[in-house]
């Protein structure tokens, strides 16, 4: 059973097939060469480790953890062990097609029996087309179709059959593969997350029983913890999309409940799209945009990066995301239009940033969702729409709980002024602590003249002239 971004027990039909064929030899395989640009990034890194330390435990320190190409780990291991079969859960990121096409044939002329199962999506991306069997490009359809045709089969438990083959390997596998940060930045993250299938599962009750109910009227409020947080989990197969779809329909959490599924198909929708356009991660879905005049602005980059840009809502949202490895959703969207329209930095630069930050950094979500606020993919967003922080910060934060927990430095400004410092009055400042410029920076853009300037710039792009 080769384990890849399924790390569970449960509802894994792989480990089914694998358990109901006899013993069974658990193998993970951490192979990075075949990444290209999309390398896991450090915070992922860290989730890996403990979510692989999590998934050993669970089947008695016997998993079997190896570095390298997966195509010559795996015949390697096949050549030196009585290996008949091989299964796993199919991915969907375009170089593990690739790399699994070749190792599917490379098993099968040797004799191995090669099999593969959907684990991570609720249908394959195949199985949602239009009538025309072509696949869907706008998100609505592509979700009432989800919604009105699946027919899901009830999630399963752990195997009761599976017997694991006892092969020796030292107990410190998983620490060889060197997935913690040799420089312990990652404190935030071990406050913030507990990886694994338990955690996983105990995370989706406590949204069920606490938050469901209320999630449509709540998930975009980014001081509250109001949102499910299972994006990491559902990332590294910790717990399956059907297992969450069956449980919150379970739940009856209403309009709420249908806000979540409705979230829950995005995620389907982004993943089935990468797979019919196997480039969409490194270039723009409109090409009209190859032409857009984005800014090669090494500093102001810095500046987002590090959250120091001084505009509140963006900064918060840039620490949060270096403290905890997430960002609330709303703080993401106003973070990434600051990005591609405030600063004209070419989004693949946030995507990037985010891939290498995030603990629930996906290619399929990523890519879709930064494209989706540049403007230039699918279903996107009008470029047109360019957030605003300030007036996001005062509608969604308005007592400015979530600016005084990420920005210290402004928690003694009253809520009028925590949202824009700059407009506020030299004695209120002075009141406040904040001395602009030097324990907190003003704007290193300003919002109405960049925002224009945007405007401006996709106005020539259309015209044929950037």
């Amino acid at each position: 059973m080769w384990f890849r971004q399924d790390l569970r027990l449960r509802d894994n039909p792989a480990l089914h097939a694998a358990a109901a064929g006899g013993k069974v030899l658990p193998v993970y395989v951490l192979d990075d060469g075949n990444a290209g640009a999309w390398k896991m990034g450090g915070a992922s890194r860290w989730w890996l480790h403990h979510s692989l330390a999590r998934l050993n435990e669970s089947l008695n320190g016997r998993l079997w953890v190896l570095r390298g190409d997966a195509e010559q780990e795996l015949a390697r291991l096949c050549g030196s062990l009585p290996v008949r079969r091989i299964v796993w859960n199919r991915c969907y990121e375009p170089w593990r097609r690739e790399r699994d096409r070749r190792i599917t044939d490379a098993l099968r002329r040797v004799g191995i029996e090669v099999d593969s199962f959907n684990g991570s999506l609720l249908l394959e991306p195949w199985q949602s087309g239009k009538a025309d069997n072509s696949p869907y490009g706008v998100f609505t359809p592509f979700y009432r179709n989800l919604v009105s045709s699946a027919r899901l089969e009830k999630p399963s438990t752990r195997p009761s059959d599976l017997d694991i083959a006892d092969c020796s390997q030292p107990t410190d596998r998983v620490d060889l593969l060197e997935l913690k940060p040799p420089i312990p930045w990652d404190a935030g993250l071990e406050q913030r997350w507990t990886p694994g299938e338990e955690a996983a599962h105990r995370q989706l009750r406590k949204f069920l029983e606490r938050d469901a109910d209320n999630y449509h009227e709540r998930r975009d409020l980014p001081a509250e913890e109001a949102v499910s947080s299972l994006s990491p989990h559902l990332h590294f197969g910790e717990i399956s999309p059907r297992q969450i779809w069956w449980d919150t329909h379970a739940a009856d959490a209403g309009d709420g409940g249908n806000s979540f599924i409705r979230q829950l198909c995005w995620r389907e929708f982004c993943h089935h799209f990468l797979h019919h356009h196997p480039d969409f991660a490194d270039t723009n879905w409109k090409s009209e945009f190859d032409q857009f005049p984005w800014r090669d602005d090494p500093e102001s980059l810095r500046c987002w990066q590090q959250g120091v840009t001084g505009v509140p809502l963006v900064d918060a949202g840039m620490r949060e995301l270096w403290a905890t490895g997430t960002m609330h959703n709303r703080s993401r969207m106003v973070t990434a239009s600051f990005l591609t329209k405030n600063l004209l930095i070419h989004w693949r630069h946030g995507a990037e940033w985010f891939w290498d930050c995030l603990v629930d950094a996906d290619l399929a979500n990523n890519s879709f969702g930064w494209q989706w606020v540049a403007g230039s993919g699918a279903d996107a967003a009008p470029y047109f729409r360019i957030f605003n922080p300030v007036l996001q910060s005062r509608k969604f934060d308005p007592a400015g709980e979530y600016l005084r927990h990420w920005l210290p430095e402004l928690s003694r400004l009253p809520n009028r002024h925590i949202h824009a410092p700059w407009e506020a009055g030299e004695a209120v400042l002075r009141k406040a602590g904040v001395r602009l410029d030097e324990n907190y920076l003003r704007p290193i853009i300003d919002l109405r003249a960049s925002r224009e300037r945007a405007l401006a710039a996709w106005n020539a792009m259309r015209q044929g002239r950037p």
